[in-house]
């Protein structure tokens, strides 16, 4: 069995260095394209297909402001009619018949019809598509902000990878130094087979938890390359940001700047805008509207005098009953304006929770990296005297082993706490509406 054993050992540490250096036919690093962060939020936000989608509803917002617009321009009409009757029409003078029409005739005209005053129907309705406009802005700046927030949270994660590749390389190097001395050590004798079998199977853990780290890195490659709309599998280099612990904000605060500047607030307040220009027109109904009419209309006939006529009408239009459609419609507008100002309750609880929670993840990550940062420094510490005491045989394998690691787990911990921090500072800067394309427009 520890023949087997060995040999698997040994077949492991052949084909490994092959797995860690060709894990896939990318480029060399050298010659990788490198992405910054602010590069990828621009590529981010001008291809994500969401953006796309919300543009479009802004264009379709600014043809309803023309449709608005022309109520208040005259609506003219030209006609053109070609009449052919089966009798000719007559009328009766005693005995005698006389035409007053031909059979056949020709008539054309041009007409104009103008709304004078509707009680606020048409510039509500104009005002509503205008803020409606509003809304579709705001909605595209909302989405920006979600699709910036999640790419750079990717970034971090791939920044965080690359970090964690480095800390596992590190203690797969600790764990083949260990290997070289237990070797030198078993062959003067001065250890057991089992504690150069114990540093060997370490060994090979290490690199298969490299091995893994790796493929995850690509993983988060893909990822990244998911938002910017490119082939999965285009590989690049990424640059990492300095760590800045200088934004110091109070919750309370926070709080403020939130319910201020996120945009789904601004959406629901701008939507109760238009609720209420919307039953101002409906409520117009109930009302008459005055309106002129006039045009010139002619008329080829021979028995009419004269064959073309002007005309201008002044009139009023008043709906006496709609099987109280209006008032339905009243009752079902305010029914509306209860429901969106439910939502937007619920939407600043859900906003004052979500900055809570990224205040708080910042400031916990925050603490980590003191901590983590401080047991990094004692865990190198340790490795080093139980090397020395290993080395001259007064410590154990095991001691060198479990320093290496706690090493590790305070570094991978640091790293952690590192990129938890800098992905709750984004988190807490969506959170109270700051613009993250243009925060990270520096880096």
């Amino acid at each position: 069995m520890t023949f087997l054993f060995r040999g698997l050992l040994g077949l492991l540490s052949i084909i490994f260095p092959l797995l860690v250096f060709f894990p896939s036919t990318s480029l060399p690093e050298d010659s990788l394209k490198t992405l910054t962060i602010s590069e990828g939020l621009r590529i981010a936000t001008d291809n994500n297909r969401i953006i796309k989608i919300a543009s479009i509803n802004k264009e379709l917002a600014s043809a309803d402001i023309i449709i608005a617009r022309s109520k208040f321009l005259p609506n003219i009409n030209g006609s053109l009619r070609q009449t052919f009757l089966s009798h000719q029409p007559a009328a009766l003078f005693g005995p005698e018949k006389v035409f007053i029409s031909q059979k056949e005739y020709l008539s054309y005209g041009i007409n104009l019809y103008q709304t004078i005053y509707d009680f606020g129907a048409n510039i509500s309705r104009y005002e509503a598509s205008k803020t409606y406009l509003d809304v579709t802005s705001i909605d595209i700046k909302r989405i920006r902000n979600i699709v910036s927030l999640d790419f750079i949270k990717r970034y971090f994660d791939l920044l965080e990878t690359e970090k964690m590749i480095e800390v596992a390389n590190k203690e797969v190097e600790r764990f083949e130094s260990h290997l070289r001395v237990a070797q030198i050590l078993y062959a003067e004798g001065s250890i057991t087979k089992n504690d150069l079998l114990q540093a060997e199977v370490m060994l090979s853990d290490a690199r298969q938890r490299l091995l893994t780290l790796q493929n995850m890195r690509f993983i988060n490659v893909s990822r990244i390359n998911s938002i910017l709309a490119r082939p999965l599998n285009e590989d690049f280099q990424v640059v990492d940001i300095p760590l800045n612990t200088s934004e110091n904000i109070e919750l309370e605060k926070a709080w403020e700047i939130a319910v201020k500047e996120r945009g789904e607030i601004k959406i629901v307040e701008n939507q109760l805008k238009i609720i209420d220009l919307e039953e101002k027109a409906i409520r117009s109904e109930y009302y008459p509207k005055l309106f002129a009419q006039g045009g010139y209309n002619f008329t080829e006939n021979r028995y009419l005098f004269p064959e073309g006529n002007w005309s201008l009408i002044f009139g009023l239009d008043i709906n006496l009953f709609n099987g109280w459609s209006t008032k339905a419609e009243v009752s079902k507008v305010k029914q509306k304006r209860k429901q969106l100002l439910e939502e937007k309750r619920e939407i600043i609880d859900d906003i004052r929770l979500e900055v809570e929670k990224s205040y708080l993840d910042l400031k916990n990550a925050l603490e980590k990296i003191l901590v983590t940062k401080g047991a990094v420094n004692q865990a190198e510490e340790n490795l080093r005297i139980n090397k020395i005491k290993y080395e001259e045989g007064i410590g154990t394998s095991t001691d060198v082993i479990d320093a290496i690691t706690l090493l590790t787990l305070a570094e991978t911990n640091y790293c952690k706490a590192l990129y938890d921090f800098k992905r709750a500072q984004a988190e807490l800067r969506y959170s109270t509406g700051v613009e993250l394309a243009s925060a990270y427009s520096y880096q």
